[in-house]
């Protein structure tokens, strides 16, 4: 199959993707937790009365991004996107979180503002959307507007997400690479998570494994890798020395991509192991560009940040209801690459 049909392909998988999920979601919002419609008058969420007082002193709003690892480079077009909205808007916007990835550590930082009543309306990122939970009910309950970005927490007081459709996303990604192996493929696909305990993998990779079924293909993995990258390439060279008959690599995020691309390279398997994943990291679109990687998805990051920032502020500022925003899956081969934005 030539780049250029399996490109048209795949921009009307996506399309078709993406239709598909503004239909469920209604034009685009998708509503967890509590549902779209937040207000003070439902017998639920009611604002606290120290933002409302300096909502009504014209205060700038306190609006602070909780991610789950700053230190990750898809945060760096999350923090621009968040940047441009509170210039906007008008806001005091913050990228925080702990560095390294720490629930625990997340959850700490978290009750801290709530309980100083330093912040005006939260969006949370978390590896571990149990761990979250908790902290999410304390903030709606002292009337702090608070939503998911990037990856969700359903079943929380979360008043909406903004993000990629996770699940629908990996099964984007499995039917896709399906299509490149062709009809009748036989083989291994392996698997690779930064962190295969977190939310947002095991929903991402259930999507993948139901794009899979009757393929034919065997799934290996997820495995896990971590997010240094260092370590990430020894277990993912670890990995494959395990393994025969592999036919496919797929990422389920940045940096997995990136450490198996960079095995797929060094291992002189590029061209002989097809290579998919997330994400549009500088690393990546080299790796497209060089034909180790196939193709790669982008969850638009930095529409996250600029969304998540909106949403809240609409809410607190103009009592507009709280909706969530689908970001979408782009899928960016060597054909598209020259036109996509690069996250990072």
């Amino acid at each position: 199959m030539s780049i250029t049909r399996f490109t048209k392909r795949m921009l009307v998988t996506g399309a078709l993707v993406a239709s598909a999920a503004l239909a469920l979601s209604g034009c685009g919002a998708i509503t967890t937790g509590n549902g779209s419609d937040s207000s003070s008058t439902d017998g639920g969420f009611k604002l606290a009365d120290y933002i409302q007082q300096r909502v009504d002193n014209g205060d700038p709003l306190r609006i602070k991004l909780s991610y789950h690892d700053p230190s990750l480079a898809f945060a760096t077009p999350i923090s621009k996107g968040m940047d441009r909205a509170g210039e906007e808007l008008g806001a005091d916007v913050q990228l925080i979180g702990p560095t390294g990835g720490d629930a625990a550590k997340q959850v700490s930082e978290l009750q801290t503002l709530i309980q100083q009543q330093s912040v005006d309306a939260l969006a949370v990122s978390s590896a571990s959307s149990d761990a979250l939970k908790p902290v999410i009910a304390q903030a709606y309950d002292a009337g702090i507007p608070i939503i998911s970005f990037n990856t969700d927490n359903p079943g929380s007081k979360q008043m909406g997400f903004v993000g990629q459709d996770l699940k629908a996303s990996g099964q984007s990604e499995s039917e896709q690479l399906r299509e490149v192996l062709g009809d009748g493929a036989t083989g291994k696909v392996v698997v690779f998570s930064l962190d295969t305990g977190a939310g947002w993998s095991n929903d991402r990779f259930s999507g993948f494994e139901a794009g899979m079924e009757g393929s034919g293909l065997e799934v290996v993995g997820p495995v896990n890798v971590g997010n240094e990258p260092n370590a990430a390439y020894n277990t993912v060279e670890s990995t494959m020395s395990g393994q025969s008959g592999v036919v496919a690599i797929a990422g389920l995020d940045c940096c997995s991509t990136t450490a198996a691309a960079k095995w797929v390279e060094q291992s002189g398997n590029t061209g002989k192991i097809t290579m998919v994943g997330f994400d549009l990291l500088p690393q990546t679109a080299d790796f497209v560009k060089n034909g180790v990687v196939s193709f790669t998805i982008s969850q638009n990051p930095e529409k996250q940040g600029y969304q998540a920032v909106k949403v809240l502020f609409d809410f607190v500022k103009d009592g507009t209801p709280i909706k969530g925003v689908d970001t979408g899956a782009q899928f960016i081969t060597l054909d598209n690459i020259g036109e996509a934005t690069v996250e990072g």
